[in-house]
């Protein structure tokens, strides 16, 4: 009871604070205005007192951001997209967490009181499944960015603008991978547009976020960003901005923006134990963005640079057994047969140290600086080789559309690899700290595999497949092959998320 209290008080010393401020200010202008008064007159007057008090409670109050929002708004569209539930792909909008309207509240709402669809016709939910998301122009000729998760496999697309007008809008091209995907929209060569932010925003600046929440249409909402370089476990090119201004359910591929108007990054995701937002969204930085655009305006597609290697990050015992001064870089773990790094001579054991003489982090951040360079490319890595430094030069190949660049954190797993008909990357729970001993425990998810369209996360436990126990990978490969020999379609899963258990049906297609 008592930290109850004491919470309580300190939040009002913390509101206090600025008040006491602000009368400071008060009083400051007060002395000026009594030094001015003309002889005779009183120097307490309604005038000279309300005046300063009015310009110090004005000056205290922080700007709004009506401006900024009439110039950006008319630019961010409502995305609708319908997808044929008997179609196997439709199962992809299920991953959508932001963006299925199938249990919002304000569809339980509609539903307890009979309410129609649009037109008035009933909602043909066993027929069709409709989702809703956000998105934006970037040109004045119709191009829209909005989220891969929010158009993935659509029947049709339609957007709403914040007039009201209505658009049919086709996909021009889709990256799972960085879930980014480019819409056009024809009839007009006169939409209002938005650019994109050529500075990486700082954490603290203010940031402010447009959508469409819950198909409610065009909201607006304030916040700071919070952190940068975020990685969630969402794909191998994770570099997401953290902020706080509240998004929800529907507004996945809405833009935010900076206080000059342009768009810093892409809201694509949320942390929320509730489904709804607690201050915690993540947006693909506006640099991203405007690379995989361009890729998918001019070709449809994003293809990137391929070194061709596993590799996972420099611990500090990693930089201590092999003498480097600090921990940074990736450490190979094995190249790949016929890959650009193995006819350069890269070996397992080698650090990179450093990409045309950019420092690199850490393993991600190796992934992800070779994920923008074009096949082809010739590049300069500096390699840390059994102790001596060196420099090795190579041309880029091309990331094949079956593997996935690995830049696994932690330590390296030799067993750990893909289930193909599963699309996770696993280990036994005995080696990861927290997992307990039964079990394998989920590392990596591929988001479109087909455990990820059931929705299985990263951290969570497989007890048993197939109704037998499972303690390693190979006892997976086993359980997997054996539901596949035997005519199976799908392999049931005993599954422990948190504190709950549950069996998932996962296809083995």
């Amino acid at each position: 009871m008592s930290d109850h209290v004491n919470s309580d008080t300190t939040t009002s010393r913390k509101v206090l604070r600025p008040r006491r401020l602000a009368l400071l200010g008060t009083v400051a202008a007060l002395g000026v205005a009594v030094l001015a008064t003309a002889p005779g007159s009183s120097p307490f007057s309604a005038t000279s007192f309300i005046a300063p008090a009015q310009a110090a409670e004005t000056a205290a109050t922080p700007p709004g951001f009506g401006d900024l929002v009439s110039k950006v708004k008319p630019a961010v569209i409502s995305v609708r997209v319908r997808i044929d539930q008997n179609n196997d792909k439709s199962a992809m909008l299920q991953q959508n967490r932001m963006d299925s309207d199938e249990a919002t509240p304000f569809d339980q709402f509609s539903r307890q009181f009979g309410f129609r669809g649009p037109g008035g016709m009933p909602r043909q939910r066993r027929q069709m499944i409709t989702g809703e998301g956000s998105g934006f122009f970037i040109s004045a000729d119709g191009y829209a960015v909005t989220n891969n998760h929010v158009v993935d496999h659509a029947e049709s697309v339609q957007v709403t603008m914040d007039d009201g007008t209505i658009y049919s809008a086709k996909v021009v091209g889709t990256d799972p991978k960085t879930d980014l995907a480019l819409i056009k929209v024809e009839g007009k060569k006169d939409f209002p547009f938005v650019r994109f932010s050529d500075q990486k925003p700082r954490i603290g600046d203010w940031v402010v976020a447009v959508g469409n929440p819950f198909g409610l249409g065009g909201t607006v909402t304030a916040g700071i960003v919070s952190a940068s370089g975020r990685d969630i476990g969402n794909g191998p090119y994770d570099d997401f901005i953290q902020i706080d201004a509240p998004i929800n359910k529907g507004n996945s591929g809405g833009p935010a923006f900076d206080m000059n108007g342009n768009v810093i990054g892409v809201n694509t995701a949320i942390f929320s134990p509730s489904g709804g937002s607690v201050g915690i969204g993540f947006d693909i930085p506006a640099s991203t963005a405007k690379l995989v655009v361009a890729q998918l305006k001019d070709k449809g597609a994003v293809t990137r640079g391929w070194l061709g290697v596993q590799v996972q990050p420099v611990t500090s015992d990693i930089a201590d057994s092999l003498g480097l001064k600090e921990a940074r870089g990736a450490i190979v773990d094995n190249p790949q047969d016929g890959s650009p790094a193995a006819k350069a001579g890269i070996e397992a054991g080698d650090v990179i140290t450093a990409v045309n003489g950019t420092a690199i982090k850490d393993s991600r951040d190796l992934a992800r600086t070779i994920a923008t360079l074009a096949p082809g490319t010739s590049v300069k890595l500096d390699v840390v080789h059994k102790g001596d430094s060196k420099t090795v030069t190579l041309a880029l190949g091309e990331l094949p559309n079956e593997r996935q660049a690995r830049a696994d954190e932690g330590k390296s797993q030799p067993d750990a690899g893909m289930p193909p008909r599963l699309g996770l990357s696993l280990a036994p729970a005995g080696d990861v700290q927290g997992a307990g001993q039964k079990g394998v425990v989920v590392t990596e998810v591929d988001p479109q595999g087909p455990a990820a369209q059931r929705g299985i996360q990263t951290g969570d436990v497989i007890l048993n497949v197939g109704g037998n126990a499972v303690a390693n990978i190979g006892d997976v490969r086993s359980e997997l092959a054996q539901a596949k020999s035997s005519g199976k379609r799908s392999v049931l899963l005993q599954v422990r998320s948190a504190q709950t258990t549950r069996f998932v049906a996962v296809p083995l297609a």
